[in-house]
């Protein structure tokens, strides 16, 4: 674990800062994945009040921002820009005077043969089995249908989904695990109380797929955050992240069009 990893025990601060604390975890938290995780679960319990079963309803990942291909990856940077930015901010409100946030988070290249080597052995731990608890929720009707974006549509498609792979990767590890373990552990909170909470509210981000959907990222939050307090580093759950999205991104309608009935809609 580095040196300066934030992880040894939160330091007593007064009640003014731990005030502040709590404001500042709210506001990001409010301008980025706790908004997208109330509107996902106001998604899930919209769904639930239809009269199609969940199992018959779809949603469909990194849907098209314009009806012209050159327009599209236009707004696809941008909202890749975007996102990318509210995870600079996070480690911007992490920097403090005379360290590196970056370094002290593991959000760097300084062990990067560990950090791929942990990270692609987590992302087949957490990827196999989440593959097989998606068909089992399809199955019984828990899950909506996620429908990939076509990748035939431009010679940018790829390239755009693997950014959008990355900003996934980024935003969700740097905020949910670095930031947000950063900060509770500041105000007071306990490991396990900090892990099962972040775990929740990633499981809540993702629940617009459906509660197969839900059980399966609070587990994956379960696993990394224990990760994370154990390496003090979040680039190996960057790197997991951003293959396991690579994978459901580009490697998804690949599967549709082999298994029909379990990864795509019936037509």
């Amino acid at each position: 674990m580095p040196t300066d990893a934030p992880l040894t025990g939160p330091t007593p601060i007064t009640p003014a800062a731990r005030t502040r604390w709590i404001w500042e975890v709210s506001l990001v938290l409010a301008i980025s994945v706790g908004q997208s995780a109330l509107y996902s679960v106001l998604s899930l319990i919209r769904a639930s009040l239809r009269t199609t079963p969940i199992g018959q309803q779809q949603t469909q990942l990194n849907p098209a921002q314009d009806t012209e291909a050159l327009w599209d990856a236009f707004y696809r940077l941008l909202s890749v820009g975007f996102a990318l930015a509210t995870v600079a901010l996070v480690v911007y409100l992490l920097w403090e005077p005379g360290t590196n946030a970056l370094r002290r988070i593991g959000l760097d290249f300084t062990r990067f043969g560990g950090d791929l080597g942990r990270g692609v052995a987590l992302a087949a731990i957490i990827g196999i089995p989440g593959l097989g608890l998606y068909a089992l929720a399809r199955v019984t009707g828990f899950n909506v249908a996620v429908v990939a974006s076509p990748i035939d549509s431009a010679w940018w498609a790829v390239p755009l989904l693997v950014l959008s792979a990355m900003r996934a990767g980024l935003t969700e590890e740097v905020i949910f695990i670095a930031y947000l373990f950063d900060r509770l552990r500041r105000i007071g909170w306990s490991w396990w109380t900090i892990i099962l909470s972040t775990a929740a509210l990633r499981g809540a981000y993702h629940a617009y797929q459906g509660l197969g959907a839900v059980l399966g990222n609070f587990v994956m939050g379960v696993v990394f955050g224990w990760c994370y307090k154990r390496w003090g580093r979040v680039m190996p759950l960057v790197i997991a992240h951003t293959l396991l999205d690579v994978v459901a991104f580009v490697g998804y309608p690949l599967a549709a069009s082999l298994w029909p009935g379990v990864f795509a809609p019936a037509s």
